[in-house]
């Protein structure tokens, strides 16, 4: 089972993918680990450290169940993978998890308020891209999520992330068997 997770930030990538390579016993990627050098997502690895690790996973794991994209510094990733699932969610609820998610992580980052009087910051901005960026070399965006789904060489399932993270692995287990009979 090779499964690539994408969709903004907040829509439960993450989540969705540590819980199939659980109950599949698989390993999960999570491309932020490629990206970020710690958990406190303030400085890169290099590109050349980002594609040693990937290599390094794809030589070792030949099932995986992927969090995110390197689309942006390594196009030519994950191009094994046999389905690549595109999670959406409201707008509303992705933003208020990304709020609760950053004040749970509190990392001494500038906050402000809002237009609508909620709590900000940089990050957080960024985030309310998703959907207003235009082009497909902007990371992370619905853009560039929207020209990976088309050029997909790997079927695509496009699922409702506000479900329950049970009912979504059951829904990506039963078109993985439709497609891997």
């Amino acid at each position: 089972m090779k499964i690539q997770i994408i969709g903004g930030s907040g829509a439960g990538k993450s989540t969705l993918a540590q819980y199939i390579s659980e109950k599949e016993k698989i390993k999960w990627i999570d491309t932020d680990q490629y990206l970020w050098k710690d958990d406190t997502f303030t400085e890169n690895h290099p590109i050349e450290k980002r594609l040693d690790m990937y290599q390094k996973d794809m030589e070792s794991f030949s099932s995986y169940a992927v969090s995110g994209s390197i689309d942006s510094w390594y196009p030519q990733g994950f191009c094994s993978r046999e389905l690549l699932v595109f999670l959406s969610l409201d707008e509303t609820i992705r933003l208020k998890r990304l709020r609760d998610r950053e004040r749970q992580r509190n990392r001494n980052k500038s906050w402000w308020f809002d237009e609508n009087r909620e709590y900000t910051n940089d990050f957080l901005e960024w985030c309310k891209t998703y959907y207003t960026a235009k082009s497909k070399s902007s990371a992370g965006t619905f853009a560039q999520h929207t020209y990976l789904m088309r050029i997909s060489k790997s079927p695509v399932l496009k699922l409702d992330s506000s479900q329950p993270v049970e009912e979504l692995y059951e829904e990506i287990r039963k078109e993985y068997k439709r497609l891997y009979p």
